[in-house]
């Protein structure tokens, strides 16, 4: 009996050591970081697809973490620079993912702004390319046998078009694209963001030990 209470007392000491270093600090120095200068807080239609994105589940494909050139060739896929810290302060719940089924979509509204494309992307992307496996989303559209004045009709090929009528965006569709459309990180990320250069610098140790055994040969 007298032999657990030390080793009750050591798990417990072992827990809370863990605890500060890898969820207090790490949260802490996170939290002083603030907004990256030129991110702007979402609009009500950003924050309404935003919601949209995140009831869909759309992380579980699709990351949004464009990684150093040291940990994956994301800049040469034109998938925009390394994200730091900052650039998710108004993320609530962060929507990072890990899975990359498709394409990182942080710095979608540079790569693809059209909103056009987007809706019909989103109603069928086989009518976009052939080989995608993402799902479609009809549930997000309406068939109507006539287009109102203020409804947004969906561009199809005639393979997916219906053989009378319209397609037409629901409102949920459009304010997930009015959020797709305003996922931009093109302005210069703050020099002391946080990031994890793990990677990079295990790259430099291997390079140096390259390096050193060239010299030595």
């Amino acid at each position: 009996m007298n032999r657990y209470l030390p080793l009750a007392i050591t798990a417990l000491a072992i827990l809370a050591l863990a605890t500060l270093f890898l969820v207090i600090a790490p949260g802490m120095q996170i939290s002083a970081q603030g907004p990256s200068q030129g991110l702007k807080p979402y609009t009500e239609a950003e924050a309404r697809g935003r919601a949209v994105y995140v009831s869909m589940g759309c992380l579980y494909c699709h990351s949004q973490q464009p990684r150093s050139l040291a940990q994956a060739p994301d800049a040469e896929r034109g998938w925009g620079r390394a994200s730091v810290a900052g650039d998710y302060a108004y993320d609530d719940p962060h929507q990072l993912g890990t899975m990359r089924t498709g394409p990182d979509l942080m710095d979608i509204g540079d790569r693809l702004p059209s909103q056009a494309w987007q809706l019909t992307h989103l109603y069928q992307p086989r009518a976009i390319a052939s080989w995608s496996i993402m799902p479609a989303y009809p549930y997000l559209f309406e068939h109507k046998d006539k287009a109102g004045p203020d409804d947004v009709v969906v561009k199809l090929p005639a393979k997916y078009a219906p053989k009378s009528g319209v397609i037409v965006a629901k409102q949920d569709a459009l304010d997930l694209v009015t959020y797709l459309q305003g996922m931009k990180r093109q302005y210069a990320p703050p020099k002391d963001g946080l990031r994890d250069n793990g990677y990079a610098l295990i790259a430099e140790k291997q390079r140096d030990a390259t390096d050193a055994t060239t010299a030595s040969n």
